[in-house]
């Protein structure tokens, strides 16, 4: 995928293989290159980031981004759109909004690095859309969950600005 830059063209680099190896403190999965991934059981359980992303999309992405990360007519498919982005570039766009400009369209992705229901969660945001755009998680909520816990609990409360 080819992405317009603010006066050039950038070739992104995608997430590469999703497979969770190693699992941090707070619940997060990571694969082999050290990136928030998925990870869900085979009796469909899913990781807490998933699920925590799932939440978060269908609280403040889907309006633009339509159902599930699939798009709308103003606003690109994300699901579609980590399949190519790198996780870096993910949390910059997020964080500090895009505008493409075309002859046909101009597009604004607003920022939202100021927005803690946002800030705070877009590691879980990355998780949820990756899972989508590999197909590993379907359009559904997920039934099943790991529980939040306790480190997940604090960042998130220290984030949020709670005591």
């Amino acid at each position: 995928m080819i992405l317009v830059a603010s006066g050039g063209i950038a070739v992104a680099d995608g997430p590469g293989d999703p497979t969770a190896v190693k699992k941090e403190d707070d619940g997060k999965w990571l694969d082999k290159d050290g990136i928030p991934t998925y990870k869900i059981s085979a009796d469909g359980t899913v990781d807490w980031f998933t699920y925590s992303g799932y939440r978060r999309y269908h609280s403040d992405c889907h309006v633009c981004h339509g159902p599930d990360g699939m798009g709308s007519t103003y606003a690109p498919a994300l699901k579609d759109s980590v399949k190519t982005m790198s996780y870096g570039d993910f949390l910059g766009v997020v964080a500090s909004g895009r505008k493409n400009v075309s002859t046909a369209q101009e597009n604004v992705m607003p920022a939202f690095g100021d927005n803690p229901n946002v800030a705070c969660y877009m590691d879980d945001l990355y998780v949820y859309l990756r899972a989508r755009s590999t197909e590993a998680w379907g359009r559904q909520r997920p039934a099943k969950k790991d529980e939040k816990n306790e480190v997940y609990t604090k960042a998130e409360d220290a984030c949020m600005g709670h005591k």
